[in-house]
């Protein structure tokens, strides 16, 4: 069974040790520990609690959201909801409609990079009951919040960049995101079209997260969960059913738009939404200087897990504030993989104490400075993916 370590929780911050023990599904995974014998490893752990606990203690802080997270889901969901009264309501030709598709684009994305996901790792309140009920709002984007917490809280944040673990960096249809995935001359190409592909990343998990759920379920993972496979497929198949009812019937209901021009509309919004989650996600991961390492055939990463979260992750913009606040930290990937639980409105004071404290032992912080840089460093990387024939399959 997948078992995580638990949390250990001291004062004010919650700190999650990424050591796991995957014995079960042994068709699905192996077992990955991460062991490093190096000591300064160890200590560089143990600084960097003290020293980011310290912050929290002593500016009296909760590692959790506060009033400008219900501010931020307020002006999100706003966004999203806020153009499609607009469409309902007030007679327009096509070319505003699209405008206000890809105002909906932008507000979905910000949902759910800003609200959604903070609210799924239990940080965007010290209320569980309030994180459950902004986790939902993933339904907003027409996915599943169960299939999310299983690919993304416990696979991704478990196996971050390790080939065959993590499923963010598995082959996407024609985009090779992994040093170890097999080679296709096709991929040499990537750098310039991929991102039309990341633009289909809501849109395919519309179709997508039931065969996701169909294979934890097979695997024993909804089982594991405390879950009811079977109440979990009624549950995702009966909320595909009511997007698409709701996406579909109100305009056709209140607009005098033809069913294809709804058609194109509802695909350039998850079009907009899919390229701006999917470049962000990417730009933290697929960057120069992130490793992708591979287990020995012990199934032993031979670093402490902090460690790995540092060489497998990336920051970057980080003085670009407005930035920050619509992605919801994500350009903070590192200290949101080494605190998965902490509210990302703390990211901006906690960086700097994780960068001095890993240069402190030598440990690489990688960082690229603006938005600009890490989407060249993204293309570079998606280049040599693309033009990399030495795989490990």
């Amino acid at each position: 069974m997948i078992q995580v370590i638990p949390e250990i929780e001291d004062t004010h911050l919650t700190f999650l040790l990424f050591v796991f023990s995957l014995q079960q599904i042994s068709d699905y995974m192996e077992t990955v520990k991460f062991i490093s014998d190096d000591p300064a490893q160890k200590q560089f752990a143990l600084a960097l609690r003290k020293n980011v606990n310290a912050y929290f203690r002593e500016n009296n802080l909760s590692t959790k959201g506060d009033a400008r997270m219900w501010i931020k889901a307020v002006l999100m969901i706003a966004a999203y909801i806020t153009p499609l009264v607009i469409l309902l309501t007030i007679p327009m030709s096509g070319v505003y409609a699209i405008l206000l598709v890809v105002l909906m684009g932008i507000g979905e994305a910000g949902i759910g990079m800003g609200v959604m996901h903070d609210a799924s790792h239990g940080a965007f309140s010290t209320k569980d009951r309030v994180n459950k009920l902004f986790s939902y709002t993933l339904f907003l984007l027409g996915s599943n919040t169960f299939n999310w917490k299983i690919q993304h809280n416990i696979l991704h944040h478990s196996f971050t960049n390790i080939h065959g673990f993590d499923q963010d960096i598995e082959t996407k249809a024609v985009i090779r995101l992994s040093d170890h995935s097999p080679y296709k001359k096709g991929y040499r190409f990537q750098y310039l079209y991929a991102y039309f592909f990341y633009g289909l990343m809501t849109l395919s998990k519309l179709i997508t997260d039931i065969g996701q759920l169909r294979e934890f379920n097979q695997k024993g993972i909804t089982a594991e969960q405390g879950k009811k496979p079977g109440m979990e497929v009624l549950k995702l198949v009966l909320t595909k059913i009511i997007y698409l009812a709701v996406a579909f019937a109100l305009p056709v209901l209140f607009t005098d738009f033809t069913w294809w021009q709804i058609l194109i509309g509802f695909g350039i919004m998850h079009v907009t939404a899919g390229i701006i989650m999917s470049t962000i996600f990417q730009m933290a991961h697929v960057v120069e200087g992130t490793e992708q390492p591979l287990p020995d055939e012990n199934g032993v990463i031979k670093n402490e897990s902090v460690v790995h979260q540092l060489r497998t992750t990336s920051d970057f913009a980080r003085n670009n504030r407005l930035l920050s606040w619509y992605a919801g930290g994500l350009n903070f990937q590192i200290e949101h993989h080494l605190y998965p639980n902490m509210c990302h409105i703390h990211y901006h004071k906690i960086a700097p104490i994780v960068e001095k404290t890993a240069k402190e032992f030598g440990i690489v912080y990688n960082l690229k400075p603006s938005l600009y840089a890490a989407f060249r460093s993204h293309a570079k990387r998606l280049k040599e993916l693309g033009a990399k024939s030495e795989t490990t399959t």
